[in-house]
């Protein structure tokens, strides 16, 4: 099985679950490194990959999706035009990157695009060569991959990295009231702000499921609208209609782009690629046990153990 990481999302939910009083000798906080470890570990061990690649957002907010859609994301942008985010959380950023390289986990990303589309590249490659895949993530944009035909299925971490939520069709149906299929559509029309999507006035979460339950997607939805109001409610389908320009946009915005992705390996390390780099970095920033987990659930699944 191949696991893919949702490596952003990760980092940013263990530096909001450990303090900052967690750090270096020098006092440099890492509470954002040994979560993320401590994380990669416990997946390793628990789902037993054979394959594991760290998905990176090389831009996590691609000028193409913003003029498509100005609102995309727009809330998260600080005032130097970069990512609002914590100065101590950056930083560690690059600590996380040499710590995989030198454990040996690639990393994979490509200029301009974000780790959705990098996990969606490889998830859809692997699937179609009939090799199971499972995405661990915490944002509900990746529900759209779960397909149950190509064995691709979200590790949803909402509620921990202990208490992952596994969805294939049927979770994700009984969960939203659509296929997996349907989800991005679901979100365009209900809205995201967590994303910036403002979605159709009047029309919830339980409204769109029913609306892409009886036409199928957005694309009937809107022929549907040019025809006439096929029953749907005025309000709902004068919203629809009024709003049919940043239907095609957002589409193109939330739908998981194919990115030009070489091959990665992503064979589970049984052992450290650099252990003296490997050491010196445990050493220079607080992180012998953490670095240590990973190695030993490494080898633990390396050894069938």
């Amino acid at each position: 099985m191949r696991m893919l990481l949702d490596s952003a999302g990760l980092y940013f939910r263990a530096f909001h679950a450990i303090p900052e009083s967690v750090t270096a000798p020098d006092g440099l906080p890492v509470n954002a490194v040994r979560g993320f470890l401590d994380m990669t570990a416990a997946l390793v061990v628990a789902r037993r990959p054979t394959h594991l690649v760290a998905c990176w957002d090389e831009d996590w907010r691609p000028g193409w999706r913003v003029d498509l859609l100005p609102t995309y994301k727009a809330h998260r942008v600080a005032d130097d035009g970069g990512e609002d985010e914590p100065a101590s959380l950056a930083a560690q950023v690059a600590v996380i990157v040499d710590v995989l390289e030198a454990v040996g986990i690639p990393r994979a990303g490509v200029a301009g695009y974000e780790a959705d589309d990098v996990i969606g590249t490889l998830a859809r490659r692997h699937g179609a060569r009939g090799e199971a895949v499972e995405v661990v993530t915490g944002d509900r944009d990746l529900i759209q991959l779960v397909d149950d035909a190509a064995s691709i299925r979200v590790l949803y971490t909402g509620k921990g990295i202990r208490r992952l939520e596994v969805l294939d069709d049927r979770a994700v149906k009984a969960a939203y009231g659509v296929s997996p299929a349907q989800y991005a559509d679901l979100a365009i029309l209900r809205g995201d702000p967590s994303d910036g999507l403002p979605g159709i006035p009047g029309v919830g979460a339980r409204t769109a499921a029913g609306l892409l339950t009886r036409f199928g997607d957005l694309a009937a939805l809107r022929a549907v609208l040019a025809d006439g109001d096929a029953g749907i409610r005025p309000g709902i389908a004068a919203a629809l209609r009024s709003a049919d320009d940043y239907l095609v946009r957002a589409e193109a915005v939330v739908r998981v782009a194919d990115v030009p992705l070489p091959e990665v390996d992503g064979r589970l390390p049984a052992t450290p690629q650099d252990p003296d780099r490997l050491a010196a970095l445990a050493q220079r920033w607080n992180l012998e046990s953490p670095t240590a987990r990973l190695v030993d659930a490494l080898a633990q699944v390396a050894d069938g153990g």
